[in-house]
């Protein structure tokens, strides 16, 4: 394929890349650089995202992206098929099919978001900060019914998971001596094809588990969502302090409403009361004799059973404003 006289070639690219996020800093364990694509073609259009995932490929696809750079690798283990009939292979054909080229970019960074099941599984020496409270999962313990009722009865028998670095510590942490297959794709037609005694897997409505005959059992091995992480040995202290501060915020800023209203001065004692603030409620006399106007942070579970008694309490012009970032 030629290139453009005005777009850069995918091997120039990857040479800026390179400069930024030298493959030669990627941990021993990781699988960086270029997967899938010709180092001649043209590139004009990039798209970025955390995993490579089909829905995330179908995204560069329909925004005519002609290179994906991802921080998670596509294929981070040994493939056997790329077949459409598993997940990578379905991913590799897609990328293949619309001429996408697909660049893994993780070499030395000092931050970064990711699952915390990913972080824990894949043996990374980065630590997390923060749960940034979104993309929650549970992972749990599956199998036919009665067959186990916690990890104790795993002892000896066969475990299937895509996550097996994380299911074999927490075995481990047990004492629990147990075959963990790791596999890609359908973890849960693991047991009925005869590959697992039992599976390992995100559970979030149980109805895949059942159409399978399985069901959950024991304690969840972990509660998941995305979080941020950082290296140990990272010299952004302060850059680090400052992102941190700022995600709390906008975190923190989820759990809370500002509510604003107008009272008549014989209800302020009962209002104050409803609505304290976090230190205390900004109250500021109106024009209108005898009437002040309240503004006060409430927990955003409460808001509208508070606006309901703020009123029979006699305020009224009740405004409930959605916070975006805060600091407490």
């Amino acid at each position: 394929m030629t290139s453009d006289l005005t777009s850069p070639t995918l091997a120039q690219v990857i040479s800026v890349l390179e400069e930024f996020f030298p493959s030669s800093t990627a941990a021993s364990w990781d699988r960086v650089g270029l997967v899938t694509g010709d180092p001649e073609q043209p590139v004009r259009r990039i798209h970025a995202a955390v995993d490579p995932t089909l829905e995330v490929i179908a995204q560069a696809r329909d925004a005519g992206a002609d290179l994906l750079i991802t921080h998670h690798p596509l294929l981070l283990r040994g493939v056997h098929s790329v077949a459409t009939t598993s997940a990578k292979g379905a991913a590799i054909t897609s990328l293949v099919v619309g001429d996408v080229a697909l660049y893994v970019g993780k070499g030395q960074v000092d931050a970064g978001i990711t699952g915390r099941d990913l972080l824990l599984d894949s043996g990374s020496t980065a630590t997390e900060v923060m749960g940034l409270g979104f993309g929650g999962s549970t992972f749990r313990f599956a199998g036919r019914p009665g067959e186990a009722s916690g990890a104790a009865d795993l002892g000896g028998r066969r475990v299937a998971t895509s996550y097996a670095g994380l299911v074999r510590d927490h075995l481990a942490a047990q004492g629990i001596t147990a075959d963990v297959v790791r596999l890609d794709g359908a973890v849960e037609t693991a047991i009925t094809l005869g590959v697992a005694d039992a599976i390992a897997d995100v559970v979030e409505t149980g109805t895949t588990l059942r159409q399978q005959g399985l069901e959950v059992f024991g304690e969840p091995i972990l509660r998941s969502e995305a979080v941020l992480i950082r290296r140990p040995e990272s010299s952004q202290g302060r850059g680090i302090d400052v992102l941190h501060r700022r995600l709390t915020g906008v975190v923190t800023a989820r759990e809370y409403v500002m509510l604003d209203y107008d009272v008549p001065e014989d209800a302020l004692d009962r209002v104050i009361e409803l609505t304290p603030g976090l230190e205390s409620p900004t109250i500021s006399p109106l024009s209108r004799t005898g009437w002040y106007a309240v503004r006060a942070m409430v927990g955003r579970g409460l808001v509208q059973s508070l606006m309901d008694d703020l009123w029979d309490a006699g305020a009224r012009a009740i405004i409930s404003t959605e916070l975006s970032a805060c600091r407490l």
